[in-house]
């Protein structure tokens, strides 16, 4: 399912791509868009761990400094089958995690200070579980190749609007409605993109979530994870970049049960613990997603 889904994000987002610079320069705007979906699949797979750490400012830990996560981590590589990754730490106090690497051999997980103060031994498990299991499904270079290929349909869309809208294509442009054509790729490019995207990431997260139930076997732990880093991260709120929003284990950039919540790169967190335990709280009281 996961090479499917791989195949099938990559080979939709491209597509697009590849439509918006051939409606903006024809065949050779076409290969020009073609070549920035290789260059940002290639940034992707070598880089995007590198900006994804440094952007938060997240620091590299050893055994010594954060024996409590090393002992957790290595106790469920080895359940999972798969290499130690490298452990950071970010320093805020809103609770959150991520885990970024192309691939289980070149693998990172970040925990913030945050969580590693509000949960409990069994729910940082959970935590450190759900990450892993996007290590082993390799969600993480789909997600990460996902938000540039999107970013950069978004670029062209713009540029093919603005190419329109100044008298571009000639009668090319005049057979497509000229601006209209340009507003409809402005507007349809984008969204089609953000909805691939979006699709592939709400799918991944109840994939990790099940991945870290299976191997703590404790799926009450990390619902309750779940749950509290949910309620403390509305009122401690990280910072974070709308592109990179999606690795988190709770969406850093939503607040509130809203339109927006439509858009968001992750599930309600009430959906995944009914997933979870068969109930949408673990405490019995549903908060606001």
């Amino acid at each position: 399912m996961n090479t499917f889904k791989t195949a099938f994000l990559l080979t939709g987002l491209t597509l697009i791509l590849i439509l918006a610079g051939e409606y903006m320069g024809g065949a050779n705007g076409a290969l020009i868009a073609f070549a920035i979906a290789a260059a940002t699949n290639f940034f992707s797979y070598f880089y995007s761990d590198k900006l994804a750490l440094a952007m938060y400012s997240a620091k590299p830990v050893s055994r010594e400094e954060l024996p409590r996560v090393y002992e957790v981590v290595e106790r469920l590589t080895g359940r999972a089958g798969i290499p130690m990754p490298k452990i950071y730490v970010i320093p805020t106090e809103s609770p959150n995690a991520f885990a970024t690497g192309r691939n289980p051999a070149h693998a990172s997980v970040a925990v913030t200070h945050g969580i590693l103060a509000l949960l409990t031994d069994d729910e940082l498990e959970g935590v450190l579980a759900h990450e892993l299991g996007h290590v082993r499904n390799r969600d993480i270079l789909t997600s990460s190749i996902a938000a540039t290929l999107a970013g950069a349909i978004t670029i062209l869309a713009r540029m093919a609007f603005w190419f329109g809208a100044m008298g571009g294509g000639g009668d090319r442009r005049d057979r497509e409605g000229g601006g209209l054509g340009a507003i409809v790729m402005l507007l349809l490019a984008p969204i089609a993109a953000m909805l691939i995207q979006l699709w592939v990431s709400r799918t991944r997260e109840y994939e990790a979530d099940a991945s870290g139930a299976h191997l703590t076997g404790n799926p009450y732990a990390l619902a309750s994870a779940l749950e509290k880093i949910s309620a403390v991260s509305r009122q401690v709120p990280l910072a974070a970049s709308p592109n990179s929003a999606h690795m988190f284990i709770i969406a850093p950039l939503l607040t509130g049960a809203t339109f927006a919540s439509l858009f968001s790169t992750h599930p309600p967190v009430k959906e995944r613990i009914q997933r979870l335990i068969g109930r949408p709280s673990v405490s019995g009281i549903i908060t606001r997603d």
